[in-house]
Parts: structure tokens; sequence; C-alpha cells
């Protein structure tokens, strides 16, 4: 006798075996949908928990990583990036913070750069290509972006917004420093003004930074 012939529990004798392995089959039937439909939902419900976290997760990387560099009030303190950096090369270092990673680049004109490392996408880290193009480009493999070197700006991939700069200076002996970090998209000047202004007021006066007191001791201009 098969398990789905077997009477049920409660039934007696002396009633009619066929009718009787019937019901229980119905019954199995029935038990093993329900099963395959809880299942079912409980898969579903878990692949929506997870996806919905993925979600919300990304959004935390784009509202909290990727505005970080540059997003400071306060003038960050100057870093020492390189002794010497020659034309067509770059080094990776971390500024403003130990955990903001960051890039340097000398492009073949001589004219240094500097920019976040972190992907305005999802945040992956940006290399630098030195053999694409002219002037290089700032590469990030994840999904695909590109970044102009000399710019900063988006030209190929998901990435919505150009990569945040490193402001970058070269002292007499060739060593080369990061000063002071700007937003993306941010023009020079604005940065310069808004984290020189307090601490900095000469400087500021200098750059005719917008609030600036633009007499010098005396009153005079």
């Amino acid at each position: 006798m098969s398990v789905t012939e077997q009477p049920a529990p409660g039934q007696g004798r002396g009633r009619d075996p066929d009718a009787d392995g019937d019901v229980a089959a119905e019954e199995l039937r029935d038990r093993i949908s329900a099963d395959s439909l809880t299942t079912r939902r409980d898969y579903l419900r878990i692949v929506a928990t997870v996806s919905g976290g993925l979600a919300v997760g990304g959004v935390g990387v784009a509202a909290g990583i990727l505005h970080r560099h540059g997003d400071t009030e306060g003038l960050p303190e100057a870093k020492k990036v390189a002794d010497q950096l020659p034309p067509g090369r770059s080094v990776a270092f971390r500024y403003p913070g130990d955990e903001d990673r960051a890039l340097a680049v000398r492009l073949v004109d001589g004219t240094l750069v500097g920019y976040s490392a972190v992907c305005t996408h999802l945040a992956c880290a940006v290399l630098w290509r030195e053999d694409r193009g002219a002037e290089g480009e700032l590469y990030c493999p994840c999904h695909e972006g590109v970044f102009d070197a000399r710019t900063g700006e988006v030209t190929a991939g998901p990435p919505p917004r150009p990569l945040p700069r490193i402001l970058l200076t070269e002292q007499a002996d060739g060593s080369v420093w990061a000063i002071a970090t700007a937003r993306s998209g941010e023009p020079v000047k604005d940065a310069l003004c808004r984290q020189f202004g307090d601490s900095r007021p000469e400087t500021a006066r200098r750059l005719g930074c917008p609030g600036a007191d633009l007499t010098t001791e005396g009153g005079r201009a």
C-alpha cells in the first residue's frame, strides 16, 4: 500500500478504502500546495527586503560618502602629497581626512590637478589611466565611468556629477601639497573663499571674496 492509500487517522473499519485513499490523497495535495505557496511568499518577502536594503544602502552611500570631499566649511590642514611629481605621472593619497581617497596627476604639459578618487556614482575607487587619450583619463572600473583628467567632468558612463577637486600647490623645491578642497562642480574661487574666509582673511581679501574686508589696516584700499 502506498503512502497516499493509507487510511487517515480516525478512520474506522467498514469504510470504503478507495474513498478513504482519495480523501487522504486530496488532503496531501492541499497541504503540499499550501506549503509551496508559503515558501514562495516567504521567498518573495526576503527578496523584497534584501532589495530594499540594498536600495537604502545605495542612497546612504550617495548621500553620505559621496559628498564628503570638499564638504567641510573649515580649511583642511595642508598635506604633502609627493616630493616630486613628473609629467604623465600620478600619486594616490588621503585628503582631507585619513579615509578620503584622492589622486594627484601631473598632466603632460606640466599642469597639476587633484581629485577625489571616490566615484560620484556608487563610491568605487577611481584610477588614473595614463595611456588613454592625449592627457590620460580618470576611470572607475565598477561601472565604466570616465572623467576628464583636466576638469574632472564626466565623459562616459553613469556618474551623475564631476569629481570633487583637491586644490594643489607646488613649492620651490618641487614638492606637491594639497591645501584645500572643492565640492563637485564648485568653482575654485568659491571653494577657496568658503574655506579661507574665516581662517585667512588676508587671503580672502586678495581673492576678492564676497564679504571680505577690502581695505587694509588704516582704512586704505
